[in-house]
């Protein structure tokens, strides 16, 4: 006996819209005609009674614009006893073949259809559509029933992750009266979701809709097991992959086709379970019909069990007012967002000043703010090229690298109570060697992967003294180096990616041998490769093969450290995520936002707002050998870094195309050290050299209220997400009447009290303070406003503080722009 499924496969219609769909309302407003059109599949089997098949149609109009006109043509089967066209539904009479045709505007497009096995019995298949249903349903959610103890003690595996489970709970758990197979209508796994008896989780399903009737129907067959010669389920695709629409382009129907174990393609968008990742750009329903909501883009993550694909939409619209003027392009960083804009009909902002820039490239590359001599040299420097060798001497700068070195530091989670004191400065200044001497990404990546030896000897194997277990490894390894936020498949499979628990704990096999012993010292450790340990599947009990994501299971040979084989894999030019991974990090630090934000959180839900800039900058960033160097470099020298953060009404919308500088708060480091420039009052931290700034610490002080309030992490996590960069109250109160601000403003060996000492005057006090915070001379305004305040206190050296104040509250201080 074979089993079939919902075979719906669903023929695309991709032109604007005439008629509307069932249930929904849409203005006839087609100004031109197709030119052609498309049926896609072009020809499918219908394999079984149950078997359906949704019909989609493009339509090509002038220029080559596609438009979804799945509901507006009109469909006729050729032959009505081998199938009929419900709406835009292809459905079994009988065994036969037939031709299915689209029409309108006097163009016709063809499907060919074979049905087969119409009589052959066609039971729902439990790992297949039942598991499915229950999804589509909402039922085995995490907040509904889909967690450990499950709502009103009714237990299912998140998203269908755990059959075995999921059949035990259905058939056999309170003596099965959760179902009725006798009545199958008066089943409470019915019943409830139709909201005929109470449900604290609403109305979940609807009578006669796909899953209803599969849950309907399972149970009316007995709760019956699948044969065991019904197919796996492989993959899924989804259809279109990417369309992009002009005006005109309101809707695209999607498809999901899913690829079996015996060969067969069955249509699986009846039970498929879809989201957008914009609302406001798109949304989509039920059924896989994506509506416009207004401009933008948007991806359609489809889920089937634990398959998922997905599909890019673009919404275009004309924008009143919008002429594009090409900007100029520096690299091709430029040429690729420039691309994007021009097609999204945003305008880019015009360049920076000079005073911005050097305040911004500071503060990127080396973590602080310009010295007055700096200040004043950039901007006397008459040469066009002063911003490139501006960068350069800042890359090539020790500041530089102790900057970069916090940097990594903060998700390399190098602190005292988890490294010791010698491990923390010894794994510091590795990092900090590396920075200075631009050691390229993927050997950086290898050797703390691989290492081995004292943790003081090869401060890289710090990196295994910081994860202690398999799990540990995993999560910081995927987190750091493949962008992949992996936790949640410890438990079951990843509810919002690809990634499966046999995934986690085949990468964990990797790291099974870490094997760690005491040194000469009480605090030094010994990290070695171990000749055997192996890892677990808990819900399996299944010992796991080291596993590589999206290659496979491997064998690594005895005697061979499973590292380097993972390391091997990792930093291959063709992994489709480590490099990725980093110039989306660089990209986050150096614009304020990643390409893919969070800058660590790569998934099919959580696309890059633009690709093909994402991957050619991976792509270089591999040709030029992983420099880290020449990939910062390359994103400051760009127009696009380079832009102003002052917006027009046309481009203030824009929050993820890089149309103009993203304005952020200093971090917590830097605000610091920033006050202390302004004020020429270091701050003092105890067990480092006086005058160490904030940003060159080597681990966070644990008792530093200031940089706490402001976010700083103490780094017990691989997650960018642990330095908080939103703004509260109590920064406020810091920054208005807090101690920090207060007393290096009011410091006898300050800025403001050693000028007045030597003689300066009220407005060349002032421009030091203007010039020393936001790296640019004091306007008319400002310098009559202060004057005007000090002439007339009793009290010049406070009135002069007050104007310190003043400077050291303003946003433009406060901000990066």
């Amino acid at each position: 006996m074979t089993h079939r499924s919902f075979r719906s496969l669903h023929l695309v219609c991709g032109f604007a819209l005439l008629l509307p769909l069932a249930g929904t309302s849409l203005a006839a407003d087609v100004s031109t005609s197709p030119q052609r059109l498309e049926l896609v599949p072009a020809s499918f089997t219908l394999q079984g009674p149950r078997s359906q098949q949704q019909l989609v149609c493009s339509g090509t109009f002038a220029a080559e614009e596609l438009r979804d006109l799945t509901g507006t043509v009109s469909f006729e089967s050729s032959d009505t006893a081998v199938v009929t066209i419900d709406g835009s539904i292809v459905k079994p009479v009988g065994n036969g073949t037939a031709v299915v045709t689209a029409r309108t505007a006097g163009l016709t497009a063809t499907a060919q259809v074979e049905v087969t096995d119409f009589g052959t019995a066609d039971p729902v298949s439990f790992k297949t559509e039942m598991l499915a249903a229950l999804t589509k349903a909402g039922c085995n959610m995490g907040a509904c029933h889909g967690s450990p103890s499950g709502k009103g003690g009714f237990r299912l595996s998140l998203r269908g992750y755990d059959p075995p489970l999921d059949l035990l709970t259905l058939r056999t758990e309170f003596y099965g009266r959760r179902a009725n197979v006798m009545r199958p209508d008066d089943s409470l796994l019915l019943k409830k979701p139709l909201m005929e008896v109470a449900h604290g989780g609403g109305r979940r399903l609807l009578k006669g809709d796909p899953a209803h009737f599969v849950l309907r129907q399972w149970i009316a067959e007995g709760m019956s097991l699948d044969d065991p010669a019904e197919p796996d389920l492989q993959k899924i695709e989804v259809y279109p992959p990417k369309r992009v629409f002009q005006q005109a382009g309101t809707r695209q129907q999607l498809v999901v086709q899913g690829y079996f174990s015996d060969g067969s393609v069955r249509d699986m968008t009846a039970l498929a379970d879809f989201s957008s990742s914009a609302e406001d750009v798109a949304s989509v329903s039920a059924e896989g019909l994506v509506e416009k909501s207004g401009r933008g883009e948007t991806a359609v993550l489809v889920r089937y069990l634990d398959k998922m694909a997905t599909s890019y939409i673009t919404f275009l619209e004309d924008v009143e007012g919008f002429a594009w003027s090409e900007p100029e392009a520096e690299n091709f960083i430029d040429r690729l967002v420039n691309a994007k804009l021009r097609q999204l009909q945003i305008p880019p902002a015009d360049l920076c000043s000079d005073e911005e820039f050097l305040r911004r490239a500071y503060l990127d590359a080396v973590g602080r703010l310009p010295h007055l001599e700096e200040t004043e040299q950039f901007l006397n420097d008459p040469g066009e090229d002063k911003r490139e060798r501006l960068v350069d001497r800042l890359l090539d700068s020790t500041d530089h690298a102790a900057f970069w070195t916090l940097r990594w530091a903060d998700v390399l989670r190098i602190n005292s109570g988890k490294l010791k004191t010698a491990g923390v400065y010894k794994f510091n200044r590795w990092l900090y060697e590396g920075v200075l001497n631009d050691l390229p990404m993927d050997e950086f990546a290898r050797q703390l992967l691989t290492a081995t030896g004292s943790v003081y000897e090869n401060p890289a194997s710090n990196y295994w003294r910081a994860s202690r277990d398999p799990s540990d490894a995993v999560e910081t390894t995927a987190q750091l180096f493949l962008g992949i936020r992996i936790q949640c498949a410890k438990c079951h499979n990843h509810p919002f990616e690809r990634w499966t628990q046999d995934n986690y704990y085949g990468v964990a096999a990797a790291f099974a041998r870490v094997g760690r012993k005491a040194g000469r010292t009480p605090d030094e450790e010994i990290i070695f490769v171990q000749d055997s340990g192996e890892v677990t599947q808990p819900r399996t009990g299944q010992t796991m093969p080291v596993h590589l994501l999206l290659k496979g299971d491997v064998t690594v040979p005895a005697g061979e450290d499973r590292r380097e084989v993972f390391a091997d894999w990792l930093t291959d030019p063709e992994n489709p995520f480590f490099a990725r991974s980093t110039v989306n990090r660089v990209w986050g630090h150096l614009l304020g936002r990643g390409i893919v934000e969070p800058v660590d959180d790569f998934r099919d839900s959580n696309p890059p707002s633009n690709a093909p800039l994402l991957d050619e900058l991976a792509r270089q960033f591999v040709a030029h050998g992983y420099s880290r160097k020449w990939l910062i470099r390359t994103v400051m020298n760009s127009r696009t870094y380079q832009r102003s953060a002052r917006m027009t009404p046309l481009n203030r919308d824009d929050e993820l195309y890089f149309s103009h500088a993203t304005t952020r708060m200093l971090s917590a480091e830097q605000l610091l050290d920033a006050i202390c420039v302004v004020t020429d009052v270091p701050e003092k931290f105890p067990g480092v050299p006086a005058g160490t700034p904030a940003s060159q610490l080597p681990e966070p002080p644990s008792d530093h209220y200031f940089l706490k309030i402001f976010g700083q992490p103490q780094r017990e996590m691989a997650c960018e997400c642990e330095r908080s960069s939103e703004s509260n109250l109590s920064q406020a109160l810091q920054m208005i009447n807090g101690p920090t601000v207060h007393n290096k403003l009011r410091n006898d060996k300050g800025r403001i009290a050693r000028m007045m000492a030597e003689g300066k005057s009220d407005e060349e006090i002032v421009t030091a303070l203007y010039l020393a915070a936001v790296a640019r001379y004091p306007v008319t305004e400002e310098l009559a406003a202060a004057r005007r305040h000090i002439e007339s206190s009793d009290n010049r050296r406070q009135a002069l503080e007050d104007v310190g104040w003043a400077v050291l509250n303003s946003k433009e201080f406060l901000f990066q722009h």
